[in-house]
């Protein structure tokens, strides 16, 4: 069983000055899942290299058992440090892949050819796609081999509108996940603010915010076994 997980090189929150990237339990949570399910995981980002960490993500307060085990752990840290170049990757080695959310996703792998080539050769070959928070944001441009999106008539979540309101970014982001896949012909479902729900529909597995990483990664591994 061998798991890509596609992160974001995007560091910057608009024209905040700010800094953003991946959100570190959307990465941490299923990354160990995956691990202690005996998988084999291989990390990728559009630039390679050490992918930038939504500091919002560092603080105390957004901590878990998954987030500090990471801390305590070398070798995950220096897989992360060394992810390998997007365009080096290729669906045929690999059974699933996973992306962890954070903002950075809005801006780059949502309108990345490589990642959208990815994901449409993924579900083509009936391999699972899985995408947490603002991770579904991956799935706006994706299409089937009739040229509708991978979006339309499948029910999915991400982060809510009011989700993103209450993080006070609906101004700043270039889309709303939820209105995106709205748009895109999404069955859009979601739950109160920050509560876990995760969407599984064929191959297509999306989680509505942080809390929802751990059960997307299990909800994949059960499409797996």
């Amino acid at each position: 069983m061998h798991i890509l997980m596609v992160l974001t090189s995007h560091a910057q929150l608009g024209d905040t000055g700010r800094a953003t990237g991946f959100w570190l339990e959307e990465f941490a949570a299923p990354y160990y899942l995956f691990k202690d399910a005996g998988a084999q995981v291989t990390l990728a980002s559009p630039r390679g290299g050490q992918p930038p960490l939504d500091p919002k993500s560092d603080d105390p307060a957004a901590q878990t058992e998954a987030t500090r085990r990471f801390k305590d752990d070398d070798a995950a840290q220096a897989e992360l440090a060394h992810t390998r170049l997007l365009g080096d990757v290729a669906e045929s080695g690999f059974d699933a892949v996973f992306y962890p959310g954070g903002h950075g996703p809005l801006w780059d792998l949502a309108e990345d050819s490589t990642s959208i080539a990815l994901i449409e050769a993924m579900l083509d070959a009936g391999k699972p796609v899985a995408a947490v928070c603002h991770a579904p944001a991956v799935l706006r441009h994706a299409k089937r081999r009739d040229g509708s999106s991978v979006v339309k008539g499948s029910k999915v979540t991400g982060f809510t509108n009011s989700e993103e309101q209450a993080a006070g970014l609906t101004d700043v982001v270039p889309f709303r996940v939820e209105d995106m896949l709205r748009a895109q012909g999404g069955d859009y479902s979601k739950l109160d603010d920050w509560q876990p729900h995760v969407v599984v529909d064929g191959r297509l597995v999306t989680g509505q915010n942080p809390a929802s990483s751990a059960p997307a990664a299990a909800a994949l591994l059960k499409l797996l076994s």
